[in-house]
């Protein structure tokens, strides 16, 4: 009996084993399966041509931009598309940082070269109207006079060259604020300052360190009232606001919003504020706007990724775009904060 028994067992554990075999069989197939069906899905979703589209995540946003409005290509044929600023008689200035040139760019998109220069970056102009660059190979802050000749403003900090500059700004105070990631750091030359950045620079040359507790700051921007100053981190994916204290020092840093996405969608990168205070900043498939607590208001999304912004046009009603090899404008309801037009 015991021996029937034990048979009996044996055959029953047999019979469990080969069927236990197959169903792991069966389930690595289906396994296989999934994972190559996953793979295929998110190699089509990335090959998806993107598209411009306005996506409010609040009702807000259509105070600001028309539910109608429609995105204007200006210009391409660009090799990657950096640091527009307006020029009021009616141009843009544009950096190509694969091309390593800084051009003009009309309104009716034709574009004249005005200096050939290694990987431009962020502009700005200064309270005296001139250009200002961050040249990221010559590792300085630069002036680019109207004939194509620049002068180094400034390249080193406590005797150290800089990073790479990144972008740059003016202050209520009239100095130049800018960030000094490594995000632009030539390949194979040092670096000599131990840390990524975010400086002052007055009209004597004069550099104070603002804040060095980014990873690698980007964009950046005051509030118009001056009391808050925004800066992302492109390696962090997000956004800071600190409060202006009187003596220009920055305190109370903190998350002021998070710009997460997917692969190959794109960081926190160009800021510019309107106003009224509405933060925009590129981010991923588009232009992330913010209200002045932090709530993120909707998305332009655009059909190639953005790195920086500016407003434009008399009135400085019109958002200009570098994305990747293109330059495009969007008209909005709203007039863009300018800080080298505040006197």
């Amino acid at each position: 009996m015991r021996g029937r028994i034990k048979g009996i067992r044996e055959l029953g554990e047999s019979a469990l084993n080969t069927r236990n075999v197959a169903t792991r069989y069966v389930l690595t197939i289906l396994g296989v399966a999934v994972f190559t069906w996953c793979l295929q899905e998110r190699s089509h979703a990335e090959d998806q041509p993107r598209h411009f589209e306005l996506r409010a995540e609040s009702d807000q946003f259509w105070k600001l931009v028309d539910r109608d409005a429609r995105l204007e290509k200006v210009g391409g044929g660009f090799g990657f598309t950096e640091g527009p600023v307006w020029d009021p008689s009616g141009f843009l200035y544009v950096s190509d940082e694969e091309q390593n040139k800084i051009y003009k760019l009309s309104r009716d998109g034709r574009k004249t070269e005005l200096i050939s220069l290694g990987d431009p970056d962020g502009n700005t102009y200064d309270r005296d109207h001139r250009l200002i660059d961050c040249a990221s190979v010559l590792r300085a802050i630069i002036a680019v006079s109207e004939d194509g000749k620049y002068k180094i403003v400034a390249d080193k900090f406590d005797g150290k060259k800089f990073n790479s500059p990144n972008d740059v700004i003016v202050g209520p105070d009239g100095a130049l604020y800018f960030t000094d990631p490594t995000l632009d750091l030539v390949k194979g030359e040092k670096q000599e300052i131990p840390f990524q950045g975010v400086y002052r620079l007055d009209g004597n040359g004069n550099i104070r360190l603002l804040t060095k507790d980014l990873t690698q700051p980007n964009g950046l921007a005051f509030s118009p009232d001056g009391k808050r100053f925004y800066v992302d981190d492109s390696e962090q994916k997000n956004i800071r606001v600190y409060d202006v204290a009187q003596d220009g020092s920055l305190k109370n840093g903190r998350i002021f919003g998070d710009e997460h996405g997917g692969a190959h969608e794109g960081v926190p990168d160009g800021i510019k504020v309107d106003e009224q205070g509405h933060v925009f900043v590129t981010g991923p498939k588009g232009i992330w706007v913010w209200d002045v607590d932090g709530h993120h208001l909707g998305t332009i999304e655009m059909p190639e990724q953005p790195a920086n912004l500016t407003w434009g046009d008399k009135d400085y009603q019109t958002l200009y775009i570098t994305s990747t090899t293109s330059v495009y404008l969007l008209r909005t309801k709203t007039r863009g904060f300018v800080p080298y037009l505040q006197h």
